[in-house]
C-alpha cells in the first residue's frame, strides 16, 4: 500500500510541476531567432511572413469581440494577421477547430495563468499589436477565439471560411452543349 501511495504522490507532484513550469513562461512571446514549429493542423500550417498573400487586420476589444469576426480565405493562401488589442486588458487570437478551442478554453478556465506559445496564436497586451502568419492549406470552416479565462465564454470568437480549390474553378463546359 505504501508503494502505491508513493507512486500516486510522485505522479501528482510530477504533473503539478509540469503545469507550474508552464505557468512561468512568457505567454505569447515568440523568439524571433527560433524556428517556427511547422506542424500540420486540421486548419492549416504555420506560414512564412515572406510568403504571405495578403494581410488582414483584426481588432480585439474589451467588449469581448473581434473585428472583423468573419474572414474568408482561399485554400493555399498564406495570411499575415495583424492583431491589435484596442482594449485595456490582455487578449489573444487562437485559430483552431471548435472542438480544439472548446478543449483549450476549458483548460484555460481551470488554469488561468497557463502560458502557451504556438504559431497559430498570438497573445497581445493592451494597446499593442501582435502578428500571426498562417497557411490555410485545407478547406473548411474554422474558428478563432480569445481563450483567456472568461473571454471565450463571453463570446470572443470568430469564423474563418477556407474555400477549397473547387470553389475557385468553374465547371462550365460539362453537362451541356453550346
Amino acid at each position: 500500500m505504501n508503494k502505491l501511495n508513493a507512486a500516486i504522490a510522485a505522479a501528482l507532484i510530477g504533473a503539478s510541476l509540469g503545469a507550474y513550469a508552464h505557468e512561468g513562461e512568457t505567454h505569447g512571446k515568440k523568439d524571433a531567432a527560433a524556428a517556427v514549429k511547422k506542424e500540420q493542423k486540421a486548419w492549416g500550417i504555420a506560414g512564412d511572413a515572406k510568403a504571405a498573400n495578403r494581410t488582414i487586420e483584426i481588432a480585439m476589444t474589451d467588449n469581448m469581440r473581434f473585428s472583423p469576426e468573419r474572414i474568408e480565405v482561399k485554400q493555399g493562401e498564406t495570411i499575415k494577421f495583424v492583431v491589435k488589442n484596442a482594449g485595456k486588458v490582455m487578449h489573444e487570437m487562437v485559430i483552431g477547430t471548435k472542438k480544439e478551442l472548446d478543449e483549450h478554453a476549458a483548460m484555460m478556465a481551470k488554469h488561468p495563468g497557463m502560458e502557451h506559445d504556438e504559431p497559430y496564436m498570438t497573445h497581445v497586451a493592451p494597446g499593442k499589436t501582435g502578428e500571426l502568419v498562417w497557411t490555410f492549406n485545407r478547406p473548411g470552416d474554422f474558428d478563432f477565439a480569445c481563450l483567456i479565462a472568461g473571454h471565450y465564454q463571453a463570446g470572443m470568437v470568430g469564423k474563418i471560411n477556407v474555400m477549397g480549390q473547387a470553389a475557385k474553378s468553374s465547371s462550365h463546359g460539362t453537362g451541356h452543349k453550346h
